[in-house]
């Protein structure tokens, strides 16, 4: 019996979770450990890497004992994770600045002093923009890429910027701290849009153009790759054995998709977690600076992933559980647990808040009465780069309820992946079948909302929020040879439920969705107006 540990290292927590490799890549058995996302006042967003490691050493130790499988027994050890933080280390592997998440965007003056300055074309210099595009087919022109992290600390903490020795992003800087190895993976460094695909090696113009020391950035390997074995000081820690082998694994946008099985070129899939993407697999490098949309390195030799991000998605869902759904200003004079009480309304006792709010939306009709949501809680990225961008209730009246609120919530995200799925069709063929995969996907009402929106049939496989841990699973099996190569995955994970449009549902989508994209445009300035200024701060 072979087993696989994968640690799934997200934005709110880790998911540990062991498998088997045989038929299928099978999970055995999962726990998840929380921990904090700090959110500053001067955009910045950070983590503490030592609640990374504790929960870590939490959900393993639970993975054990749920399951009574011996340390011995387990082959290998992967890794997926959030991509595009910034961990930058001493030689001791200790960072010499807290984690700082993909989501921070405080570099504002340093992207626009490295590249938002002169003749421009999408808030690029041309100059570096063609030398960028030329060499890693893409340009580093968002506030949030790690680049500009980079040169933040550089620029504010030069104190810290000097014990600086290695640049690694989140699970490399857990890969060191288990193996003592500062790596990084291909489809990790790419992501610093300092890699040149075409040589396979980091690009020593680039770090020359934008001042970044080359000595800071890490041996480059694949995500199937051993990096060494577990040192004995994490394995006691994390209550496992010394000497197991430690993969490289790769990062979500890398992972996730590998783990719903798509891994032919123009198979697509739309994920919902905490952030949000589309993503089809293409053979070449291609970029659309106008709509922010990149070919990035994949998992596979020769493969890329074409993706389109959204900030927030569900993310957006966990504002209305916190700020919506319950009744926090204590109007009402009694509260019940859903989880408790079936008097609720409900057919069944729901296992979470979220279950019943996805549930509860069903009473309200498809359009939620007009009501449209803008599901851009902290900025967004494509098809249009705005941090000053926000989320809003657009066209309620004195017939709107809370149910329509929630409905409009879980359409407003849907309506935008139909919006970076038609970018994509702009200069790719995506799929007509779409693999739907994060936590949106536990909820067969989220997956008949996106395949009305979309009007695509809507695949979701077994266990869709731990897809990225599946991912993982197969570097690690791959790389033990327990799996032949990426490319066989597909029959390793199959389809468990399968939605198809209903068709007077996507008439009425298809009247909402002009009016929700005509909404960021005409109130672009007004965004820009009231969240730059002192108003909101």
């Amino acid at each position: 019996m072979e087993y696989i540990l994968t640690y799934d290292i997200g934005t709110t927590g880790v998911k540990t979770c062991l498998f088997q490799v045989d038929e299928q890549i099978k999970l055995i058995a999962g726990a998840t450990s929380g921990y904090h996302l700090y959110m500053m006042e001067n955009g910045g967003a950070e983590q503490d890497e030592t609640e990374w490691w504790s929960s870590m050493c939490i959900s393993t130790k639970k993975v054990l004992e749920s399951t009574g499988v011996s340390p011995e027994k387990i082959s290998g050890i992967s890794f997926c994770s959030q991509m595009q933080g910034l961990v930058l280390v001493d030689k001791k592997g200790v960072p010499v600045h807290r984690p700082m998440s993909y989501m921070d965007q405080r570099a504002t003056c340093e992207l626009k002093e490295g590249i938002a300055y002169g003749p421009q074309i999408a808030g690029a210099n041309i100059y570096k923009l063609l030398v960028s595009l030329k060499i890693t087919g893409a340009v580093s022109s968002s506030v949030k890429d790690p680049m500009w992290k980079y040169k933040w600390i550089e620029k504010n903490e030069p104190e810290n910027f000097k014990r600086a020795y290695k640049w690694l992003d989140v699970k490399e800087y857990i890969i060191s701290r288990c193996t003592g190895e500062f790596v990084m993976t291909e489809d990790t460094a790419y992501s610093t849009l300092l890699y040149d695909t075409n040589k396979k090696e980091w690009s020593n113009r680039l770090c020359e153009m934008f001042g970044i020391q080359r000595d800071h950035l890490p041996r480059i390997i694949d995500t199937t790759d051993v990096v060494g074995p577990l040192l004995a000081k994490p394995a006691k820690e994390l209550g496992l054995v010394p000497e197991i082998p430690v993969f490289g694994g790769g990062g979500d946008a890398t992972l996730i998709g590998i783990g719903t099985g798509c891994v032919k070129v123009g198979q697509t899939h739309i994920y919902s977690g905490t952030s949000g993407w589309v993503s089809t697999i293409v053979d070449h490098q291609m970029v659309d600076t106008s709509a922010m949309i990149a070919a990035i390195v994949g998992a596979q030799k020769g493969r890329y992933n074409y993706f389109a991000e959204m900030e927030t998605a569900g993310k957006c869902l966990e504002w209305v559980k916190d700020h919506l759904a319950l009744d926090e200003i204590d109007v009402y004079l009694e509260k019940k647990d859903i989880t408790q009480d079936t008097r609720m309304g409900m057919e069944k006792v729901c296992r979470s808040l979220y279950e019943y709010m996805t549930e509860v939306v069903k009473r309200a009709k498809p359009g939620s009465g007009g009501v449209i949501f803008t599901p851009w809680l902290h900025g967004n990225r494509c098809p249009f780069e705005d941090n000053h961008a926000a989320g809003m209730f657009f066209n309620i009246g004195l017939t709107t309820g809370k149910t329509e609120l929630i409905r409009a919530v879980l359409e407003g995200i849907c309506y935008h992946m139909r919006w970076m799925l038609e970018c994509q069709d702009k200069k790719i063929h995506t799929s007509d079948t779409i693999r739907f995969c994060g936590g949106g996907a536990l909820s067969d009402v989220t997956s008949q909302i996106l395949a009305d929106v979309i009007g695509r049939k809507i695949e979701v496989v077994e266990n869709p929020q731990n897809v990225g841990a599946i991912g993982a699973a197969a570097t690690a099996a791959v790389g033990c040879h327990l799996i032949e190569s990426m490319d066989c995955l597909g029959k390793f994970i199959p389809v468990e439920k399968t939605f198809y449009p209903i068709a007077e549902n996507k008439e009425i989508y298809d009247e909402i969705y002009e009016v929700f994209k005509a909404l960021y445009p005409a109130n672009k300035k007004n965004f820009n107006l009231i969240n730059s200024s002192k108003a909101v701060s």
